[in-house]
């Protein structure tokens, strides 16, 4: 798989830090070559520099052009991996509708408009690779984050149609749903994260070996964390049960608040 990589024109977004910056580098020291982008001008600069790649900062639902010019022309993966999060807890509560809005628009239509770009080229030739950073919350939910796993769960729904549309014309679609990892956004978690992600969290590095592995045994389902599997196996085969499990969690959160 590492030979497949070599000289492959590879786009990360979200990549300033974090799973990005990890996935980033390991496709580089594949021999990939590699288009870091963030919102963060800086940090996409600084993760470039470090891996030999180009840095396209900017919004990561604008820049599939820019970033195919930067690779002499062709795009072979993408990884959409830009994501916002959100603590917004108790809708009964005031309602933030920006927050709202905006995780819709990162986490699952950056996603829509990059495909939409994307897919004509992959298509005409018959190959492309879309990876998307979806988290466990996309085949579950966070307690303490309902937008953040609403949206999740559209980007996971948007990754199968994906592939399921398009596997037979040559798309890979990977979809990897970690628990916690150590990053900035689940420091941001607050009591919901230190109680339910913390204890389990692993290292971003460990996200893009376990991509690795997924791309090798071509894989559209990524777990990070094995035990995701058998949780998201309870939730389809007896949701009363979970439910009444992440109700638990969600009591849990509120005794330590």
């Amino acid at each position: 798989m590492v030979e497949a990589m070599q000289d492959a024109g590879v786009v990360v977004t979200g990549a300033g830090g974090g799973i990005g910056a990890a996935l980033a580098r390991r496709f580089a020291g594949a021999g990939a070559r590699v288009v870091v982008n963030d919102l963060d001008g800086r940090k996409a600069k600084a993760v470039a520099e470090e891996i030999g790649g180009t840095a396209v900062p900017g919004d990561a639902s604008a820049i599939v052009e820019e970033a195919r010019d930067a690779l002499g022309g062709t795009i072979d993966v993408y990884c959409a991996n830009a994501g916002v999060g959100f603590s917004d807890g108790d809708i009964a509560g005031p309602l933030d509708e920006r927050s709202w809005a905006l995780a819709w628009d990162v986490n699952v239509m950056a996603h829509v408009r990059a495909a939409h770009t994307l897919l004509p080229h992959w298509l005409e030739r018959g190959s492309g690779r879309f990876v998307t950073t979806v988290s466990a919350a996309g085949l579950l939910t966070m307690v303490g984050a309902p937008s953040y796993s609403v949206t999740k769960h559209g980007a996971y729904a948007f990754a199968e149609w994906l592939s399921l549309t398009y596997r037979h014309r040559g798309l890979k679609v990977h979809a990897i749903c970690p628990e916690g990892v150590r990053t900035d956004m689940l420091a941001a978690t607050g009591t919901a994260g230190e109680v339910v992600l913390v204890p389990t969290a692993i290292e971003p590095e460990d996200v893009a070996d376990a991509l690795f592995k997924g791309i090798e045994e071509d894989r559209f389902l990524i777990l990070p964390h094995p035990e995701t599997g058998a949780r998201y196996q309870v939730r389809a085969a007896d949701p009363e049960r979970w439910l009444a499990g992440m109700n638990h969690l969600q009591q849990k959160v509120e005794e330590v608040s």
